[in-house]
């Protein structure tokens, strides 16, 4: 036997001119769902004083569903759900806080309800509820999260994008044949007592109404009884449950053995060995054949040095779901895999080319054009992480493949950082890692956490190597231990090692490269838009032009640039006129 639900769902704006509520689930015969993942059921309803509580009630439906289902089948469901939530919430906190001067929040309350084999799981924040009606009992299984001010008025407590941290309530229980749970909203539960909705649960249960039909008569009991709110409702009647449950299959992917070194010509969970691409103390990489399509894949594999270190191994499980979550041209695909898992590995999409390491040894001073594309999809990638609020901290050339249309991707997810997981920040380690160091940011190696800027820092020590072959503080940086280290470390002009380097252009790398990171560039953006652009504050404020920084004397001596050109041109179309 397997899983068999009977699902009814209905949102409805209700008397209000605006629907703030949002509800979804996968249903059982849709790709989303899969066994080891459960089937989910979604409620969220948009804070009404907020601006932007419908929109907040959406995107933690869509995201929470999307984040959820990609996490690696390992995770635990409370563990994957707690994930999902906790970065789904660090979004909304930041998307509120753009908007402090229009007061425009991004809250809503949120449950959620997991059904994995004969398990209940449930997640929770706010005042919607989850109810479960068995045997004609009806339990409230969720707490509402209010807080009661004077004159009986009463406000959330929780809320997701309330707060930078969130505490999730989680619940879970055995399910049994003919259970029903019913998620609300309070448009429902507000009007509607327990006896009222026992009594209407008890219709579906007596196969008198379908799910269906019951969350249209539940909608309309609500309307009737003076709802005034956004009315919401997902009822789930379980038909039938798996003969045995998944616990013991999820106890044997969590205890899932390290492959062993593969050879070519070996076979793992349908994948032929073709050949090692790569070897560290830590990993593996091997180039792969899917036997059943024929497509070429990368499988990556931890080492076998790291199997009783569980830190080790989370976190090798995590690089496969952030992998899923990024979508961009720039950064390598992680591939869903179809079939059961024997060992502990995931698959990437194969990328033909070289390292941009590699590269860089084959064009030294490449066309000034080529080098900014490069550098431009590069930051394209790390947008990719950005958005996600992912951190690569570890970004180097040999992260980097350029293929031979000259496009590249970022291939490594080793050492990223996810704001929002509850996960602790660890430093880089330099011991051993040396060739790292010339392009990780000092606050890293320091055990500070630089964030976005610190891959900043990393795009622009690469596109500083790029132009000129050379690192801006030269190979002294890997021997740097402590912040006296790095205050003794000075930048080197890169027109020194490529004179058509101008100023401006040098002075934006000297700034994307600084040790403090309170001097360097916000943002991706600003640092390309002064690669890009001329920016005239780095030739007035530079110390060569002399003492008096006005504008007058900075725009004398740029028209005496132009006009110096000018005469050039003319004396060269002279001499050619001439030769003719």
């Amino acid at each position: 036997m397997a899983l068999q639900l009977d699902i009814g769902q209905l949102t409805t704006a209700g008397i209000k001119p605006l629907n703030e509520d949002a509800v979804g689930h996968t249903s059982l015969d849709s790709e989303l769902y899969t066994a080891s993942k459960g089937a989910v059921f979604l409620l969220a309803d948009g804070v009404s004083s907020c601006e932007a509580g419908q929109e907040a009630s959406r995107q933690a439906v869509m995201e929470f569903q999307r984040d959820y289902l990609i996490t690696p089948d390992t995770w635990s469901v409370e563990h994957a759900g707690r994930k999902a939530l906790t970065s789904l919430n660090l979004r909304l906190y930041k998307r509120s806080h753009e908007f402090t001067q229009q007061e425009k929040g991004y809250l809503c309350t949120f449950t959620g309800l997991i059904l994995k084999s004969r398990t209940a799981h449930f997640f929770h924040l706010g005042d919607s509820r989850l109810y479960r009606l068995r045997e004609g009992e009806l339990q409230q299984l969720t707490k509402d999260h209010v807080a009661t001010l004077g004159g009986g008025r009463r406000m959330l407590a929780r809320a997701l994008g309330m707060d930078s941290v969130i505490q999730i309530d989680y619940g879970q229980s055995p399910v049994i044949e003919n259970d029903i749970f019913l998620l609300t909203s309070d448009g429902i539960h507000d009007f509607l007592n327990a006896e009222q909705l026992t009594s209407l649960l008890i219709l579906a249960r007596n196969d008198e109404l379908s799910a269906h039909d019951l969350a249209d008569l539940m909608v309309d009991r609500a309307l009737r009884a003076g709802s005034d709110d956004n009315i919401s409702v997902i009822l789930v009647r379980v038909l039938s449950l798996p003969d045995s449950t998944l616990e013991d299959y999820s106890g044997e992917l969590n205890r899932l053995p390290f492959p062993p070194d593969l050879e070519p010509g070996m076979v793992l969970d349908g994948y032929e060995v073709i050949r090692e691409l790569f070897a560290s103390s830590r990993s593996q990489l091997y180039l792969v054949k899917d036997q059943s399509s024929g497509d070429q894949l990368v499988m990556k594999t931890p080492s076998r040095n790291f199997e009783e270190d569980m830190n080790y191994i989370d976190r090798f499980i995590q690089e496969e779901w952030i992998g899923k979550r990024i979508s961009s041209p720039h950064v390598v695909r992680v591939v869903t895999q179809t079939t059961k898992r024997t060992a502990l590995y995931y698959l990437m999409e194969y990328v033909e080319g070289e390292s941009l390491d590699t590269w860089m040894d084959h064009h030294r001073f490449p066309k000034p054009k080529l080098a900014i594309q490069l550098v431009k999809q590069i930051a394209q990638g790390l947008r990719a992480l950005h958005e996600h609020d992912t951190v690569h901290q570890d970004l180097k050339p040999a992260n980097i493949m350029v293929m031979p249309s000259g496009n590249i991707k970022l291939v490594d997810f080793g050492s990223v950082y996810v704001a929002g997981v509850a996960e602790v920040f660890r430093p880089l380690e330099q011991e051993g890692a040396l060739g790292t160091a010339c392009y990780s940011d000092p606050q890293y190696l320091l055990g500070h956490n630089s964030g976005r800027r610190g891959d900043l820092y990393s795009l622009a020590t690469i596109t500083y190597e790029i132009f000129t072959g050379e690192l801006p503080y030269g190979e002294q940086i890997n021997e740097c231990r402590s912040a006296f280290d790095y205050d003794r470390l000075r930048y080197r002009s890169a027109s020194q090692f490529n004179p058509v380097i101008p100023l401006w252009f040098d002075r934006a790398l000297e700034k994307g490269v600084a040790i403090d990171p309170e001097q360097r560039y916000l943002t991706i953006d600003q640092f390309l838009k002064d690669l890009l652009h001329l920016n005239p504050d780095f030739l007035r404020n530079d110390p060569r032009l002399g003492d008096d920084r006005s504008p007058v004397l900075f725009w004398q001596i740029l028209s005496g640039f132009w006009v110096l050109i000018l005469l050039l041109v003319i004396t060269l179309f002279s001499c050619q006129g001439g030769a003719a």
